[in-house]
């Protein structure tokens, strides 16, 4: 920052300087080439200012683009777990119908089975 306050009073001291002068006698030939490079100049200046403007707007970009798509990588593995949790839930809760039914239907066959007659014991013939 002081850098740039002590460039632009240098230049306003030079300008002030350069001003206050009165021309020597000079051609207009002579004084064409300089306003010449002076606009060159002044062009090239301005040019490469709008080029690094750009330069830095286009790593703005990117930055931004990469940081979204960040954010979107994120979401969608964040659906991805979502959708593993809903699957795994789901076939658990199968699962656990599947098992259950196997369960009541065994305990209902074993109570069946001990409340038929045949299955109740009938006492052993005595041995001779």
């Amino acid at each position: 920052m002081k850098k740039t306050i002590a460039t632009l009073i240098a230049g306003l001291f030079a300008t002030a300087a350069f001003a206050a002068q009165t021309p020597a006698t000079t051609t207009p030939a002579a004084t064409a080439p300089a306003v010449a490079k002076a606009e060159v100049k002044e062009t090239k200046a301005a040019t490469k200012a709008d080029v690094k403007a750009e330069v830095k707007e286009a790593k703005a970009d990117a930055k931004e683009a990469k940081a979204d798509a960040k954010e979107a990588k994120e979401v969608a593995a964040k659906a991805d777990v979502k959708e593993a949790k809903a699957e795994h839930k789901a076939v658990h809760k199968t699962a656990h119908k599947t098992a259950h039914k196997t369960k009541k239907a065994a305990h209902k066959d074993t109570t069946v089975a001990a409340a038929t007659p045949e299955a109740v014991a009938t006492p052993a013939p005595a041995a001779k």
